[in-house]
């Protein structure tokens, strides 16, 4: 991971910038090339009074990075390693990824005017096929995922592409300069609510952007901007940072695959660093196997706080009354949410979980058959 001199980030201040740059004295790149940006990051941190009580809390906030360019928090990892491939003259960069990753990384690709490879797997949604093409990357699929790494370590070893993804098995994270810009989330929160938060849940693959957050916590305590981190909790579908911090192993270990609704978190191993940045900050890790909880946590955000949220961002609100039930959040603490992407990324699921629209005829008769059960 970059490391920045303490005395250059306890003068850092912001500075008019577009987007994340605004925290430049923050962020590894240098000093005289043009940030990539397209206004990623000041996204809204929203209060969930409507669901804070049935998830068991009474402070419950959500921040809501769908509101980023290309709708997901991907931007901020983008933004900051695009603009270190043009630093470093850059002609293409590449990534592996189920969609987010892949989508924002094409897109800070075409702004850089910098060739995007973008390797994903037979199954990602279409949806997500079509962002990566649409935003001009060459958008290949790989039969499984480990044969994306094998592909994409070819092309940074014999190519000289830059990764702005892991391709390594065991998984070592993203570009180590794009995790830097997960920081910036934790200046905003800092910003927004005069003080840090007492945990904030991650919904978690790789860790990167567990990583990142704590490491912009850590730079706030450390300069004495605020004077604690946050209990950090990864949100994962298969449980492999769960399972090493009950173990207190030394690293993740795989855990038994399964399909998940929550896909882009569907890892089964974590990485050493998402494991590091859970223990640094005292936090911890909820395992949710159950696509249906997950889909109705999605519906219920949807139905009582306008919130459209991706899976994975459900997955997140889904762990709060897990951490709840088992004493790892008090009631009292207030608690923010990472909502990473929206669910608009992922229609089909949602309409799985949904009753078919009805036809009715012109007349309020009819439609009071469709009213009836709900009234």
């Amino acid at each position: 991971m970059p490391v920045y001199d303490p005395d250059r980030l306890a003068r850092a201040d912001v500075v008019d910038q577009p987007g994340i740059f605004r925290y430049r004295q923050f962020l590894p790149v240098g000093d005289d090339v043009a940030p990539v940006s397209r206004g990623e990051g000041r996204t809204p941190l929203l209060r969930l009074d409507n669901v804070a009580s049935r998830l068991g809390v009474q402070r419950l906030y959500l921040k809501d990075e769908s509101q980023n360019p290309t709708w997901s928090y991907k931007d901020r990892l983008a933004a900051v390693a695009v603009t270190k491939a043009r630093e470093l003259g850059a002609q293409t960069i590449v990534v592996s990824s189920t969609g987010n990753h892949g989508a924002a990384a094409a897109a800070y690709g075409a702004t850089a005017g910098i060739e995007c490879v973008a390797l994903t797997i037979v199954t990602v949604p279409e949806t997500m096929k079509v962002l990566m093409q649409s935003f001009g990357a060459t958008v290949a699929a790989c039969r499984t995922g480990p044969d994306r790494w094998t592909l994409m370590a070819q092309g940074v070893a014999e190519r000289g592409w830059i990764p702005m993804s892991g391709f390594h098995d065991p998984p070592s994270g993203s570009n180590p300069f794009g995790v830097d810009g997960y920081k910036t989330i934790a200046y905003e929160l800092v910003k927004d609510l005069g003080t840090a938060p007492d945990v904030v849940v991650v919904p978690t693959a790789y860790g990167d952007g567990l990583i990142g957050i704590q490491r912009g916590f850590e730079d706030l305590r450390s300069t004495g901007r605020t004077s604690r981190v946050p209990r950090l909790m990864a949100a994962e579908p298969l449980g492999s940072y769960a399972r090493a911090l009950e173990n207190g192993l030394e690293t993740p270990v795989p855990v038994p695959f399964a399909m998940s609704v929550a896909f882009s978190t569907a890892t089964p191993i974590g990485t050493y660093q998402g494991l590091e940045a859970l223990r640094r900050s005292s936090g911890g890790a909820v395992e949710l196997r159950d696509d249906e909880e997950i889909m109705q946590m999605q519906l219920l955000a949807a139905r009582t706080e306008g919130l459209y949220a991706e899976a994975a961002s459900a997955l997140g609100l889904a762990a709060v009354p897990r951490l709840v039930a088992n004493g790892v959040i008090a009631d009292d603490e207030l608690v923010v949410v990472i909502g990473s992407s929206t669910g608009l990324k992922d229609v089909g699921e949602t309409a799985n979980h949904l009753a078919q629209v009805p036809v009715v005829d012109p007349d309020l008769a009819s439609l009071d058959t469709v009213l009836a059960p709900t009234t």
